[in-house]
């Protein structure tokens, strides 16, 4: 983006009102009852667009976000649902106070338990757009909530008819939305690009670690990262990036995992571990959790208060090194190697090595957590739907798995790791860069529908 030339408006006076401050002369004030008018017309039939309105992306038809399959909605008829109709307000009044209110590019339906507006003539609904998801409104918004706590806060008809709002000439309003649509839809693409970026660099990531743990060292994409390997227009990480020698491969003798290098040994589970089903007699140990994303953790790092237990007599026990699946969810990868003695729940599967120096911890939880290997465990799981799948521990002892000696199994975790922290800044440096974008956006949208700065690019 270019730099913007920031102006002030010619002079200023006192709004009156603390939290607004001055604002631009010529400017007035109106509550928003003057502004507003509610509207509560109500669906006959239910066959309307069911519309849901969010702080990211304001008012949207519902089915633009149902994945194939699933349910618009669990309600049994649309039947009452409140009328919308294209530049209406929809406001979310359990949400207001994070933004979750916007005009509607649609004609629908909405929740009953919604608000709907409609903004008086002679004004520019995308000023006022931009003004109600504004953060000096939201926290007014917020302010005038009704609760006791925040998930519980309610944004009434009356209490926001009582707020004040800012309301520039009818020219002004257009010039600053017309202003805010360009700056902004700017600031959006940079993010995108952004974020484009770190999915790129986390394919990246996953890419080596995919090769050295199934095809070994010196194999494609095992040698340094660099970020120069993406170019401007953000290139697929495996297209620009050369290829390193091979090393001489063998046929594993497995279909479904394929080929892998000559030196490296092919066994079924049953041979290296063996169940633990050890159980706790009163509980006290470190409650453990496993998933795809963390591997084995400690509950209390989560702040997870969900599905607690009263007691946690009968967990099963896991030590270091110990490798854990959450049986329902092995589908999705959610397994690893603990890194400490602790409970799970008893009906995770808890295996442990026959020769504890057989694996690299991180050798072993990376491998499992391959694409060949969530494959296997989504083909061989019994149960009719995804939600209902279960890796049983017959399954696991009877699975191959392909491994070289402890000293390379060693050599490739440091190669990980090295590429890894060299990824995870890049990573870092491209998240930090959409913080910055955002607080220009939020900045850019709070000056410019306050007055604090004046439209005008010179």
């Amino acid at each position: 983006m270019n730099k913007l030339k920031v102006q002030k408006y010619p002079a200023y006076k006192d709004s009156g009102v603390e939290w607004l401050g001055e604002i631009p002369e010529g400017w007035e004030l109106r509550r928003f009852k003057y502004l507003f008018k509610e509207i509560n017309e109500r669906s006959t039939q239910g066959s309307e667009d069911l519309l849901s309105v969010s702080q990211y992306t304001g008012v949207t038809k519902k089915s633009d976000k149902v994945e194939e399959g699933d349910l618009l909605t669990t309600a049994s008829t649309l039947e009452g649902y409140k009328k919308v109709y294209k530049n209406d307000l929809v406001s979310n009044i359990m949400l207001a106070w994070n933004g979750s209110l916007g005009f509607s590019p649609f004609d629908g339906i909405t929740s009953p338990a919604y608000s709907i507006y409609r903004l008086n003539t002679g004004n520019s609904e995308r000023f006022f757009h931009y003004l109600v998801r504004s953060q000096i409104y939201k926290s007014e918004f917020k302010r005038n909530s009704s609760g006791v706590i925040e998930s519980r806060l309610r944004l009434y008809t009356d209490d926001f008819f009582a707020i004040w709002s800012i309301l520039p000439p009818i020219q002004e309003q257009t010039a600053i939305a017309k202003f805010l649509d360009d700056k902004t839809a700017k600031i959006d693409r940079a993010i995108a690009q952004k974020e484009k970026m770190i999915a790129l660099l986390k394919e990246r990531k996953q890419i080596i670690i995919q090769n050295a743990v199934t095809k070994g060292l010196n194999y494609d994409l095992c040698d340094d990262f660099d970020l120069a390997d993406f170019d401007s227009k953000n290139q697929s990480p495996s297209t620009n990036h050369k290829k390193s020698q091979f090393r001489r491969m063998k046929d594993s003798g497995v279909e479904w995992i394929g080929e892998i290098p000559e030196h490296w040994e092919v066994k079924r589970c049953k041979y290296l571990f063996y169940e633990v089903s050890e159980r706790s007699i009163n509980g006290n140990e470190e409650l453990l959790s496993v998933s795809h994303m963390t591997g084995v953790t400690p509950r209390s790092e989560k702040e997870i208060n969900m599905f607690m237990a009263e007691d946690y007599s009968g967990s099963k026990i896991c030590q270091d090194g110990d490798l854990v699946y959450n049986i329902m969810w092995a589908w999705m990868g959610a397994l690893g190697v603990a890194n400490q003695t602790g409970i799970v729940s008893p009906s995770y599967g808890v295996y442990r090595m026959k020769k504890m120096d057989s694996f690299n911890k991180r050798f072993l939880e990376y491998k499992l957590k391959t694409g060949e290997y969530i494959e296997y465990y989504n083909k061989v799981s019994t149960g009719l739907h995804s939600s209902r799948l279960r890796f049983y521990a017959h399954m696991f002892m009877n699975m191959e798995i392909t491994f070289p000696d402890k000293n390379e199994q060693d050599k490739i975790i440091t190669h990980i790791e090295t590429q890894s922290v060299k990824i995870d800044q890049a990573i870092r440096l491209q998240e930090q860069q959409i913080v910055k974008l955002k607080e220009l956006k939020s900045t850019l949208i709070d000056g410019a529908v306050t007055g604090k700065i004046r439209v005008s690019e010179l």
